[in-house]
Formats: C-alpha cells, sequence, structure tokens
C-alpha cells in the first residue's frame, strides 16, 4: 500500500446558474487527495492520511474516497471546518482562494503521529500541507520517522503565496528532500528550489545530489524529464489533447508514474534500486497518459483503469 499524507479540501468550481452569473459548485480536492483518488482508480492499493472534518464536507471527502476505493481508516477526524479553496479558472488554468485558518487540515500536531503497518511501502507527501503551520510539521515528522522503513515520494507543489516564513519553510523542505527517494517538481518549482540561471537539467542533476536516488520534472506541454542520482536522464513527451482545464493535472500525472511503478513492485525502499531508465521512461509515459484525460474533462476527474489502454497500442 501507498499511503498519501496531506490536504483534503472542497475546490468551489464556478458554473453558471440559471438566474445568470457565476456560483460555485463544492467539489472534492486537494493536491495529495487526487491523488489518492488517482491511485485508487487506478487499482493501487491506496491509504490517505490527514485531518479530516466531521462537517458535511468532510463527509462528501470521505465519500469521495471510498466510492474511489482508498483506504480512509488512517484519517485523523475532528469537528474543527473543512478547508475551502475557491478557484477561478482563465483560459483552463486555475488559480484559488484558500480558506484555511483552523481547520481539521491544518490542525495536526507532531504528537498525534499515528502507528502505521507493516504493508504501507511507500509514503506520499506534497502540497500546501508542506506549508501551512502545524501540520507542515506533523507531516515533515512523519517523514523523518519512517524515511528509514519506507520509500518517500513528494511533490511539494510550491505556491509561495502561501508561504509566511521562507526560512523556515525552505529548511523543512530541504530536510524532506534529503529523505525523499522519488521528488516530483514543476519546472516552476524547481525554479524556486534554485533560482538563478541554469538549465533546468542541471539543477535537477543538483537537487538529485541532496537525496532523492530520482528527481522527475514536469514541464506543461513540453514533457517531463527524470534525472537520476548517477547521471542518468530520460524524457518523455506530453500527450495531445483539447484542454478543458488544467485541475488536478499534476497531482494525476503523479498517480499514473506511481501507479507504473507500483505495477512492478517498486513502491518500495527496496524497490527503488531496482528502478532503471527504462522502468522510468515507461513511468513517465503513463503519468503522461493518466494526466491527458484528466485535462480533457472539467475538475479533478482522475480516470479508472478501464478508461486507458495499458499498455499503450502504440
Amino acid at each position: 500500500m501507498i499511503l498519501c499524507c496531506g490536504e483534503a479540501l472542497i475546490d468551489m468550481i464556478p458554473a453558471p446558474v440559471q438566474a445568470g452569473g457565476t456560483g460555485f459548485v463544492p467539489h472534492s480536492g486537494g493536491a495529495v487527495f487526487n491523488t489518492a483518488v488517482a491511485l485508487g482508480r487506478l487499482d493501487v492499493p491506496t491509504g490517505f492520511l490527514t485531518g479530516l472534518s466531521t462537517d458535511l464536507f468532510g463527509e462528501q471527502l470521505r465519500e469521495t474516497l471510498g466510492h474511489s476505493k482508498v483506504d480512509t481508516r488512517f484519517c485523523i477526524l475532528s469537528d474543527r471546518p473543512t478547508t475551502l479553496a475557491f478557484v477561478r479558472l482563465t483560459d483552463g488554468h486555475a488559480t484559488y482562494t484558500f480558506y484555511d485558518e483552523n481547520t481539521a487540515g491544518r490542525s495536526l500536531f507532531p504528537d498525534q503521529l499515528p502507528d502505521l503497518p507493516d504493508d504501507i511501502g511507500a509514503l506520499y507527501f506534497g502540497g500546501i500541507s508542506l506549508i501551512s503551520e502545524p501540520c507542515a510539521d506533523f507531516y515533515a515528522a512523519l517523514a523523518m520517522r519512517d524515511a528509514g522503513e519506507r520509500l518517500i515520494v513528494m511533490d511539494p507543489n510550491i505556491r509561495p503565496g502561501f508561504i509566511r516564513d521562507e526560512d523556515r519553510y525552505r529548511a523543512r523542505l530541504d530536510a524532506m528532500i534529503r529523505r525523499t527517494g522519488i521528488l516530483k517538481v514543476s519546472d516552476e518549482d524547481l525554479e524556486w528550489i534554485l533560482p538563478g540561471p541554469g538549465p533546468l537539467t542541471e539543477k535537477a542533476s543538483a537537487i538529485a545530489a541532496r537525496g532523492p536516488k530520482i528527481v522527475i520534472v514536469t514541464r506543461g506541454r513540453e514533457g517531463a524529464f527524470a534525472s537520476f542520482s548517477d547521471g542518468t536522464m530520460v524524457n518523455a513527451p506530453a500527450r495531445r489533447v483539447e484542454v478543458v482545464d488544467t485541475v488536478g493535472a499534476g497531482d494525476t500525472f503523479n498517480a499514473g508514474v506511481l501507479a507504473a511503478l507500483a505495477s512492478d513492485g517498486l513502491l518500495t525502499r527496496a524497490g527503488l534500486d531496482e528502478i532503471d531508465g527504462p522502468l522510468m521512461k515507461s513511468a513517465l509515459e503513463h503519468g503522461a497518459r493518466v494526466a491527458a484525460v484528466t485535462v480533457s474533462r472539467a475538475g479533478a476527474n482522475p480516470p479508472w483503469a478501464h478508461e486507458l489502454n495499458w499498455p499503450d497500442p502504440d
């Protein structure tokens, strides 16, 4: 099992209303939540760890997870409210306004770390849950505690507008990167982590030298590449589709990559050593295939396994 650790929230998606103007429809979401749902739909044994509210939106989140075959027994319940993210779409690209103070997802502390069963081979972290305190310290503490036993996978999905103490965030993120086996960043994330001139490939190699065996870099329509700590590098193109919106695109790309590795039994600390260039290239291609389905329809609506062609008939 892979345990996805991070935020679950409600995306308030704009929609036209009969009386005219625009209203907002509540959709289950959050970067780590989206990846968990996508993994469950791709038939990967998946659990989810977050702070989850007992309010009506928390119930909606639990129902979505259950419907997508995600194990929710690790969620920490409270009567605090659910985080809300109001979405604005401009030419298919999403920007967000968050309401997150004192929410169930944010209000996790390191002394609440759960005991985890041995069948969890990998922990996946990312999103705003690595920025917002105190939950950021909760997830960092979990990664530090379990890095010696389980594969750590991370997509920081950096949102600079959320960061209040940049030095503190950079220190926490760097400590987690050093314990991460597979790190995925966007080109924008990578430029934020290592600002200044220089090609993305060199910056990815520099990050890999800090600890990760594999650094995956996504570049939107330009596809993705993976840089190994031994210098190996592989590329995969993006899928060309008509884009409806990009909500959840990176999250489901991650799920596609992890699903491919899981199918080969490689989502463990021991399995990480078996991942080579050809396997990683195939995983990147599957990630692109999964993301292409998501961006072709509205909202973060990852595909089910039966909606994909595996392997690709091409």
